[in-house]
């Protein structure tokens, strides 16, 4: 007598989960090794529409997937086995959760029957991210019944949608399979999808389109405002076109962190956290109006400005509540980009020139051009200059990862108005966590030229990242700058404790950067002159693959010239 073995309920549905996937325009996913996790690696391995980009370290594979969707838009998945892997997801988890990036998380899992039995690599994976996710589920193990294509299906499309929002954020699936976890050969469970290759459930995000009378409001505050100012920090999602003709027709200033994508035009102030610095300078330019758009500004001195006596506006596409020093006055959940459009067209022309631009307009040109002279007379390399000549030279439609601490703080305070050029940070929880990944699954999503700017602990601190970069056919140039420690703290006031400062906030790590990416195969060039940066980040460039341009600078003569640099700006504006 025979018998008819069991239908491959694992197999089956697993394809079919990732099938809904591909159908619902997931097109990367980061998979680290592991047993449990093996029934959804291999469908996804069979699926030609998705790539598979494999990681040893599983909070690699996390920053990598939400390197591609920051950098594509589109929901990228990462995949582990059950226990510590899962847990090593959480900082990607909190990133794409503040910085609203799609990511699809999945994890793998014992089955029910064997959690909280001292079974190995097990622990409650439910409920693991906390409240940083927009929705999670557990489908339970895959099952021979009649409605479970339907029901793996459905979670997939479901978690798809989830992952954009609105707000775009971060998704859990949880995932227990029993064992046997590789195919047995049996006849697969069967889970159809729609015939006409449309995921299961289509979901429509609308836009969050302005009414009229919202923008009338803003514009009739604007034409009374005379002295108001457009405010963009990370995250803004405005194009530089309608930033440009905003501010043309409010006749305002424009206060653009570039990694806003907004510093640009005629409007732009570039130099307000030197200028916000010098006393007098910001009490008596005080905005009667100030529109934010984005994050608030990284300076501090941007931030303190805007008194709480300034009428502040928010505009927010998703109503996310960015307003740490609680001085806004209104809150606007509407596009940004059609609200400023909008308002563009009902303004009009604006005239050629007001004595409140007029006056903005000066003092950066005067600013402008003394941190320029300053930095160009300096021929040892400068952190600040590194930035300012990083944004200044590369070319139209190359982009510029900036990462958190001094690097993005640099940028901001030096870096001159540019177009052309798309910049990405990490500032959703402005962490230093897995940025060279985060740089390298950007880079998987494009053509265009990738570089990053980052310091020496944001180095050292993801150097797993390069574990196989140099292979997986990616073109990269990460620019390190090494002070040999966490140059942030010393513009901070824990750097008056003698006794302590080096051992707990310095950190000097003593090790030789280029000798830790030949390990991994990254080439490596350091840079001696301040004027030798570009030509180096040129050359390897022009070399393809992963490269490393090395810069090293003095962490105290760092904090010297930032304060040169300031009273530079003083003098000038004086």
């Amino acid at each position: 007598m025979t018998t008819t073995p069991d239908r491959d309920a694992n197999t089956g549905l697993s394809r079919a989960f990732v099938d809904e996937l591909a159908r619902a325009g997931v097109t990367d996913a980061c998979v680290a090794p592991g047993s449990r996790s093996t029934p959804l690696a291999l469908a996804l391995a069979h699926d030609e529409r998705i790539r598979v980009h494999v990681h040893l370290d599983e909070r690699s594979a996390a920053f990598f997937a939400l390197g591609t969707a920051r950098m594509s838009g589109r929901p990228a998945a990462v995949l582990t086995t059950s226990g510590t892997a899962a847990s090593n997801l959480h900082p990607a988890v909190l990133e794409a959760h503040h910085g609203r990036v799609p990511l699809l998380v999945l994890t793998a899992d014992r089955p029910p029957e064997l959690r909280d039995t001292g079974a190995g690599q097990t622990v409650d994976q439910q409920g693991l991210f906390g409240r940083a996710l927009r929705w999670e589920a557990d489908p339970g193990p895959p099952e021979d019944r009649a409605d479970a294509g339907a029901h793996w299906r459905s979670v997939a499309a479901r978690a798809v949608a989830h992952t954009l929002g609105p707000p775009a954020g971060p998704v859990h699936i949880n995932l227990p399979f029993r064992e046997p976890l590789v195919p047995t050969g049996a006849e697969l469970v069967p889970a159809p999808g729609r015939s006409d290759g449309r995921p299961w459930t289509d979901v429509v995000v609308p836009e969050r389109q302005p009414d009229d009378a919202m923008v009338e409001r803003v514009a009739a505050a604007v034409r009374a405002n005379a002295k108001g100012v457009l405010l963009a920090g990370w995250g803004a999602r405005v194009t530089p076109a309608t930033g440009v003709r905003f501010a043309a027709a409010a006749g305002w200033p424009v206060f653009a962190d570039p990694i806003s994508g907004l510093r640009t035009g005629d409007h732009a102030v570039s130099t307000y956290d030197a200028l916000l610095r010098i006393d007098g300078v910001g009490a008596s330019r005080r905005p009667d109006l100030a529109l934010r758009i984005g994050a608030p500004h990284t300076s501090k001195a941007a931030t303190h400005w805007l008194a709480f006596e300034v009428r502040q506006w928010m505009i927010d596409p998703d109503g996310a509540w960015l307003d740490p020093r609680r001085a806004a006055e209104a809150s606007f959940a509407c596009d940004a980009e059609l609200l400023l459009s909008g308002v563009a067209d009902v303004l009009g022309p604006a005239p050629l020139s007001s004595a409140w631009l007029d006056e903005w307009m000066d003092v950066e040109a005067r600013a402008r051009r003394a941190l320029d002279d300053l930095l160009d007379g300096w021929a040892d390399p400068f952190e600040g200059r590194v930035a300012r000549d990083l944004v200044a030279g590369l070319p139209d439609g190359a982009n510029l990862a900036v990462a958190s601490s001094m690097p993005v703080r640099d940028v901001e305070s030096f870096a001159a108005p540019r177009d052309g050029l798309r910049l990405l940070a990490n500032r959703g929880v402005n962490g230093i966590d897995g940025f060279t990944s985060t740089v390298l699954g950007a880079a998987a999503m494009t053509d265009g030229l990738t570089v990053a700017l980052l310091g020496d602990l944001c180095f050292l601190h993801d150097s797993n990242g390069l574990l196989g970069a140099a292979n997986r056919g990616i073109d990269a140039t990460l620019v390190v700058v090494d002070n040999d420690g966490g140059g942030i703290f010393s513009f901070l006031p824990q750097a008056d404790d003698r006794e302590n400062f080096e051992t707990l906030f310095g950190t000097p790590h003593g090790i030789d950067l280029a000798a830790v990416a030949a390990v991994h195969g990254v080439p490596c060039v350091t840079v001696e002159k301040a004027n030798a940066l570009l030509p180096a980040v040129e050359d390897a460039i022009g070399n393809g693959g992963v490269r490393m341009v090395l810069v090293r600078t003095d962490r105290a003569e760092n904090v010297a010239r930032h304060r040169e640099a300031w009273a530079a700006v003083a003098r000038a504006v004086a």
